[in-house]
């Protein structure tokens, strides 16, 4: 039976994901156990692709294989690994059955295969029941038996991927072998998978980028990304925070200085753009950069040459630029503060980074990764997240977005053991540890968020735009998504409201978006 409904599935046309959703579906549903995982290998740990059965944070987590020994096991031999109940080895998964999160129960009976496709490892999967007993000597040679169709569907599946990938880059010039997707960006929305289309599509060309986004949305990481599947991946990445570059300096560190050109100048030295010559310069912050640097980056970026501190020679750099800031650049061209042509050079492909707030349940895939890897830090058996404390992390703001959340995780545990907790338990992270502070939404009578409160240490500007957003959002809801009514209901002009929420970054369903919003 199980067979059959596995080989129907590898007939049948479905994206990846949801054929390996599919696949440790009927697993579990087929060997009645508490859970099913599928985990890739990539380099020296193992990710989750596909789990039925676990908590949903499981999905963000990374299992270093150095540091969980049955999964090792599972792994360095082909075949059924079985674990019983009384074995000495830690479980990964302690704890993580979904339908016991409230309890602390531990993994009972394991059973696990590696997997491999073209010949070469590529993960494993794993099966863990709470009952002991489950996993009788017939289910390990039913699941031997399996092995073949398992591995049959995670190869269509790579090779469904490759096609639609190919499809995609028809039109786009090659530029040697596909980049490896190293998994460090986490998040299954729709807003993230938006995103990521679109880093892909514009990262092969060699037009200038601008991130855009809110503190601790991660746009390293996305400039990262843009240069890892550009055509200048071999290349040097120079990444410049340009919020730390004193004034005084900031030409000699961009562009260079040549010997004498200033105090202290004893020799020659190359800047940031010659650093880059090839690959790709990432300005960080780069609205934080003075007016009179402004005026020489834009000269580099119109003809492609830099003119060292000190020098009267010009010199040719091959850079692409990929900026980033968490400013209204639009706001400081008006104000004078910075050149509008720099900006719309800068800008000739804007993207902007949604907020963590606007992710859905990607917070959850997050905060699975950050606890998997304070769990390994501080030499837990297993950290998790109590149900009220993931309602809780759905719930807030996150006005300091993913970098917020992984302080609020690493502070939950590290309050966790210095209240008494044993490293050798099951340890939940329940609601009151996370300390979550800045604007909180609240939920009114009816568990809706009725409104946004500042703490005191949100910024003022922090704690009045998060506000704005959320009245913007509750009148849109009351109307029907009619901006006209919402606006009236607000008592202000609809062409303000217009521009305040684009000014936000406002984004809904295409019902309720704002007009000219990205």
């Amino acid at each position: 039976m199980i067979g059959e409904l596995i080989l129907t599935d590898l007939c049948a046309d479905f994206p990846q994901a949801v054929r390996l959703q599919r696949l440790v579906g009927s697993l579990r549903s087929h060997f009645r156990c508490g859970a099913v995982a599928m985990l890739r290998l990539e380099e020296d740990h193992l990710r989750p692709v596909a789990v039925d059965g676990l908590v949903r944070d499981a999905l963000g987590r990374r299992f270093a294989v150095g540091l969980h020994p049955r999964l090792a096991a599972i792994l360095a031999r082909r075949g059924v690994t079985c674990f019983h109940h009384d074995s000495a080895l830690p479980d990964p998964y302690d704890g993580l059955i979904d339908e016991h999160v409230g309890e602390p129960l531990p993994v009972h009976d394991c059973m696990g295969i590696s997997l491999q496709s073209e010949g070469k490892p590529w993960g494993v999967l794993t099966l863990d029941a709470l009952e002991v007993g489950t996993f009788t000597a017939s289910a390990q040679a039913e699941l031997g038996q399996l092995t073949a169709l398992i591995e049959a569907s995670i190869r269509t599946s790579r090779l469904e991927g490759e096609i639609r990938a190919l499809r995609l880059a028809r039109t786009v010039e090659p530029a040697g072998d596909t980049p490896r997707d190293d998994g460090e960006i986490i998040g299954e929305s729709e807003a993230i998978g938006q995103l990521l289309h679109e880093i892909g599509v514009v990262a092969d060309s060699e037009l200038p980028v601008l991130l855009l986004g809110e503190t601790g949305v991660g746009k390293e990481l996305f400039a990262h990304r843009l240069h890892r599947l550009s055509r200048r991946r071999d290349r040097p990445l120079i990444h410049v925070n340009c919020a730390a570059l004193p004034e005084s300096l900031a030409e000699s560190e961009l562009f260079g200085h040549v010997r004498g050109a200033f105090s202290g100048a004893t020799g020659e030295r190359p800047g940031r753009f010659e650093a880059a010559d090839g690959g790709t310069l990432f300005l960080d912050e780069v609205g934080e950069l003075p007016l009179a640097i402004q005026a020489k980056l834009l000269r580099t970026l119109q003809n492609g040459e830099i003119q060292r501190l000190g020098s009267d020679r010009p010199r040719r750099v091959d850079v692409r630029v990929i900026a980033a800031t968490n400013r209204n650049l639009r706001e400081h061209v008006r104000d004078g503060s910075f050149r509008a042509d720099l900006y719309h050079r800068l800008s000739v492909y804007p993207i902007p980074i949604p907020p963590l707030r606007e992710r859905g349940n990607d917070v959850l895939l997050l905060a699975g990764r950050f606890l998997e890897l304070n769990r390994a830090r501080l030499g837990l058996r297993s950290l998790r997240l109590s149900a009220a404390a993931q309602d809780a992390l759905r719930r807030y703001a996150w006005p300091g977005n993913v970098r917020e959340l992984e302080h609020v995780v690493s502070r939950a545990a590290l309050k966790l053991l210095s209240r008494g907790a044993s490293r050798k338990d099951i340890i939940t992270v329940d609601a009151d540890l996370l300390d979550l502070d800045g604007v909180v939404a609240i939920p009114d009578e009816t568990g809706e968020s009725a409104a946004f409160l500042p703490a005191p240490t949100a910024t003022l500007r922090e704690a009045v735009e998060a506000c704005q957003r959320q009245c913007i959002d509750l009148a849109l809801q009351a109307q029907g998504g009619n901006w006209a009514q919402a606006a009236r209901q607000l008592g202000v002009d609809a062409s303000n409201l217009h521009k305040l929420a684009r000014r936000l970054g406002f984004k809904g369903d295409d019902r309720r978006r704002a007009p000219g919003a990205r």
